[in-house]
């Protein structure tokens, strides 16, 4: 499980909080490292000294220019936030994520990321938005600003308690009570850039039928991404819904009226 979980770091403006999250993650079994256009160098001799020997996650992190590239396989996408939001996303604590964890990489193709924001100003709501869910760390409520390695420990220790309690089978389990369904879910997990192509097609389609004015959005994308990343759809059903699409936009395409009847 722990070798599917990936770190996001976005727009990271301190070396050593990279180093710092590359040991936190080497502590507790994960490797996967992932920079979204850091505002440093993420080789720089500090980023090395707070790694204390983790130096091969440092060297490894691939760097994005953008949130999307960092997460396009990716099959559940968390973003950590200290914040309250003015929509209301799905939210979960840490210990509840990491225990959720299990069932969400049951399938063989899925794979997690969880998203952290820059130090300063965390991340944005359009970050946000590209998120199943956010999580929150229970801080001190008289002060509860978090180091980003300190952040990044808290859910890699979480991550890792939950990985050691689903390797000790527990007590009468078996086979037939394994699975949430009884059986093995019959297609894996949409990826998120399945979903990003989904919403773009969503988007256009809504436009096109003038139902949704761009210059007047009224958060309407926004809570359509809240309720299909809430589904959690896999592969059939979201070839089932840009079906669905693809059939709308061929009937509005025959339904327009032709230039030549609008000089009539």
């Amino acid at each position: 499980m722990l070798d599917r979980i990936r770190i996001v770091l976005i727009g990271t403006s301190h070396p050593g909080n990279i180093g710092g999250a590359a040991r936190a993650m080497r502590n507790m079994g994960l490797d996967d490292l992932a920079l979204v256009a850091p505002r440093c160098d993420p080789q720089d001799r500090e980023a090395y000294s707070r790694a204390s020997g983790a130096n091969a996650l440092v060297e490894g992190a691939r760097v994005h220019d953008q949130l999307e590239e960092a997460v396009a396989d990716c099959t559940l996408v968390v973003g950590a936030s200290a914040r309250s939001r003015h929509l209301p996303w799905p939210l979960i604590g840490p210990r509840a994520l990491a225990e959720s964890l299990p069932t969400a990489l049951a399938p063989r193709q899925s794979r997690v990321a969880l998203v952290f924001g820059r130090e300063d100003t965390g991340l944005t709501n359009a970050e946000l938005q590209r998120c199943h869910r956010h999580v929150h760390i229970p801080t001190n409520p008289d002060f509860s600003s978090l180091n980003l390695a300190a952040a990044v420990q808290v859910l890699a220790y979480e991550c890792r308690q939950a990985w050691l309690s689903a390797s000790e089978p527990a007590p009468g389990a078996d086979d037939e009570t394994a699975q949430p369904f009884g059986v093995a879910w019959d297609n894996p997990p949409a990826s998120h850039a399945d979903m990003e192509r989904f919403f773009a097609h969503l988007e256009r389609t809504l436009t096109t039928l003038e139902f949704h004015d761009p210059d007047n959005p009224r958060q309407l994308m926004a809570r359509l991404r809240r309720l299909f990343l809430r589904a959690h759809l896999d592969s059939m059903e979201m070839n089932i819904l840009r079906g669905i699409l693809g059939t709308m936009d061929k009937r509005l395409r025959e339904i327009a009226p032709s230039p030549n009847r609008d000089g009539e």
